[in-house]
């Protein structure tokens, strides 16, 4: 029994340190928000750019479709 109890207490100390780095290191940033409202920034560039280059791309297609039947 006491062997169990044992691998409960490491489990639960290894539980707390990971809390407590996680914790800090939120405390350094600006905020759950701000990361959240960049990475949206960031995502939507990347669509942006996706349909752009798709965009560019299927006008390619159309023209090199155009030339060859005409």
């Amino acid at each position: 029994m006491a062997v169990v109890w044992g691998v409960v207490g490491v489990f639960a100390a290894v539980a707390a340190a990971a809390f407590g780095v996680v914790a800090r290191r939120g405390r350094g940033t600006g905020g759950v928000g701000s990361d959240e409202r960049a990475a949206d920034r960031e995502a939507h560039g990347r669509q942006q750019r996706y349909e752009a280059e798709r965009h560019g791309d299927q006008g390619d297609t159309w023209q090199r479709g155009r030339e060859a039947g005409g």
